[in-house]
């Protein structure tokens, strides 16, 4: 029912930092240093994505001198040891990473980051090559939809569908991303679907109800402007 949900493409940040797999851990930590970012994509020849290097893939090197010789046991996995002695992007990288196309919708991919426990996925076209990268903070980005965007879709894609008929005067307001619906309904038990349809709608923060109004009451209640 609901309008064209925000996708991955619409958030998404194109200009990413990325690595060879022959690429040196020593040029990795610069290259993380440099540009602020705590991942980098690991691309073959032909630009697709083969892996993904973090922070917590390059730790364990740091973890592994403070470990006595012949005590690596000591290292939380065996692949903490195989990270430790890893020079390269190849044998440091997770593989195969976790990805998602442009066309993911915002909620699907914020699902994905929840189950997986990562922060961020590399963008991937048809051939798997990479176009961008999405983190948590991108997802956010859909709460910072304007006001009046947010109440067009509300009255169009809720109110509209609810109560069409006659005898139903329903205004909606939003600010801050926060819908207020009020007015005359002709079924007040449809007032749930409101809230539960209007939360699904992206960027809004939470739905009130004010001066809502039988029209079979005996005193018609005070006129709503309409916002």
């Amino acid at each position: 029912m609901h309008g064209t949900p925000h996708i991955v493409g619409d958030v998404m940040t194109h200009a990413v930092v990325s690595v060879r797999r022959a690429t040196r851990f020593r040029e990795l930590v610069r290259i993380m240093w440099d540009r602020q970012v705590s991942a980098l994509p690991v691309l073959d020849g032909g630009g697709r994505v083969t892996g993904i290097v973090s922070e917590a893939d390059l730790l364990p090197k740091e973890e592994f001198r403070a470990v006595p010789p012949g005590h690596t046991t000591l290292l939380r996995r065996r692949a903490d040891v195989a990270k430790a002695e890893a020079a390269t992007a190849r044998d440091l990288m997770t593989s195969p990473a976790i990805t998602v196309s442009p066309d993911t919708t915002l909620a699907a991919a914020a699902r994905t980051m929840a189950q997986e426990r990562i922060k961020r996925l590399p963008v991937v076209d048809e051939q798997g090559v990479l176009v961008g990268i999405v983190s948590r903070v991108d997802l956010l980005k859909v709460f910072l939809r304007d006001d009046e965007e947010i109440a067009e879709e509300v009255r169009r894609e809720v109110v509209s569908y609810l109560f069409p008929a006659p005898g139903s005067t329903v205004w909606v307001q939003v600010h801050g991303g926060i819908v207020t619906v009020r007015g005359r309904v002709g079924d007040p038990d449809l007032l749930p679907a409101v809230a539960r349809l209007a939360r699904a709608v992206e960027g809004v923060v939470d739905v009130e109800f004010a001066d809502m109004w039988l029209p079979s009451a005996e005193a018609p209640g005070p006129a709503c402007p309409p916002y």
